[in-house]
């Protein structure tokens, strides 16, 4: 199961870029990952990195010889493609999400020697839930989830009335992200992420034919456990988002249940659950579309209480620091009720800076109006993130691992020892 038994050739398609050649050797590869750790790992295997885009056809391979090639060759394909923002801009998470998802299945079709599809979506794809949410695909009708094309010829129309207007370019980025806040929630999901990866699992469900294809659904994904060192993790996404923003001093309240379970899972472990997968459907093979939930709770329930007391004491005893050099300090975070939130804000915030704005008006104050612009802006990106982390904020829901038990189960030992999720 780890590197030291695993050996073949990889191809890593990553978004082309420009300045690098088509196909990158394992030297260059490997060198990212020796930054970030002391174990010079040089694993037995044949890596390469591909350039590409699987928002496109062929995934955006110009090189009709690579492609044959990869055609003829490929046994496995992992897709982990994709964008996670809650508050994404619609057209990028449709392309990336959905659009790429079709694209990777339908390049897998045509691959001769494929052995197994692995598809990477989330555990949310499943809208916001209580009770037992169960390892299975849902079936969607139109009236419950729109067509891809529907969705992508809505986007044109509004980019083009945007561009015709010669609107700047924040507003279109504007624009794009409440059209797939606006979308998601009109068909029952909380962000345009797990909208648009909801419909990229259709994809795949459709088109699959008779090719072995797995789901894996992680839920939130943090920093690794142990590999390649406890914590590590690049940029800041999903809960990390959050936390931060407190740290920063710009969240004081929020929308929340301090009881409601707060399912997340080391990214390691993701990897750890993905290899097993593989390893034992390869094995086993299944006729259906089989579905793992990677999370914890069923088994080891974070609440949303624990999280908010421990950001509390790291903040109050590492604070960051203001662009003026300034500590930030922290206050314990007061949380609401969905509706006393919202009222809560508007008269704590909203109300008052409406008033910033007449008087500076009235003064014609440049001075002020910075002020109120600068304040309208942070009032604006609190309640975005609240309206996208609101679902899980208040989850009661427990995300089922039968089958993810069902494939612990069947490691044997040794495997175990070696690969924990």
């Amino acid at each position: 199961m780890r590197s030291d038994r695993i050996s073949g050739e990889f191809r890593v398609i990553i978004r082309s870029i420009s300045t690098v050649p088509d196909v990158l050797p394992l030297d260059l590869v490997w060198f990212e990952f020796d930054k970030v750790t002391d174990r010079k790992l040089r694993p037995p295997l044949s890596v390469s990195v591909v350039a590409g885009d699987t928002s496109l056809e062929n995934l955006g391979i110009g090189d009709t010889k690579l492609i044959n090639v990869l055609w003829r060759e490929i046994d496995f394909i992992v897709n982990s493609a994709a964008t996670t923002r809650f508050n994404e801009r619609y057209d990028v998470s449709l392309n990336i999400n959905t659009f790429g998802a079709r694209n990777v299945m339908l390049f897998a079709k045509k691959c001769e020697r494929l052995k197994m599809f692995l598809h990477i979506s989330t555990a949310y794809v499943t809208k916001e839930r209580k009770g037992i949410i169960t390892e299975k695909f849902f079936e969607h009708d139109e009236s419950l989830i729109p067509k891809i094309e529907t969705e992508n010829e809505l986007i044109k129309r509004k980019l083009k009335k945007l561009e015709d207007t010669s609107a700047p370019n924040n507003m279109i980025k504007v624009c794009m992200k409440e059209l797939g806040m606006k979308r998601a929630n009109k068909f029952g999901w909380p962000n345009v992420y797990s909208f648009t990866k909801a419909m990229g699992e259709l994809q795949i469900a459709k088109l699959r034919g008779s090719l072995p294809v797995i789901i894996l659904r992680p839920t939130i994904i943090l920093s690794t456990c142990k590999e390649p060192f406890p914590g590590w993790i690049e940029g800041i996404r999903t809960m990390d988002k959050l936390i931060m923003s407190y740290g920063n001093g710009e969240i004081v309240s929020l929308p929340a249940c301090l009881d409601a379970a707060v399912d997340a899972i080391p990214g390691d472990m993701v990897v750890n659950a993905m290899l097993a997968t593989m390893v034992t459907n390869y094995s086993h093979p299944n006729s259906l579309l089989p579905i793992y939930h990677v999370g914890s709770s069923s088994k080891n329930t974070l609440r949303f209480r624990l999280i908010s007391e421990t950001s509390y004491k790291y903040f109050s005893m590492h604070p960051f620091t203001r662009k003026d050099g300034k500590l930030i300090t922290v206050r314990k975070p007061i949380f609401f009720s969905k509706m006393f939130f919202y009222s809560y804000m508007v008269l704590r915030y909203k109300s008052p800076l409406q008033v910033l704005l007449v008087v500076a008006t009235l003064l014609n104050s440049q001075i002020l109006k910075n002020q109120y612009i600068k304040h309208n802006q942070t009032y604006n990106h609190v309640m975005l993130m609240a309206k996208a982390y609101m679902p899980y904020t208040f989850m009661f829901g427990r995300f089922d691992d039968t089958n993810t038990e069902i494939l612990r189960m069947r490691m044997n030992n040794e495997d175990i020892g070696d690969v924990q999720f």
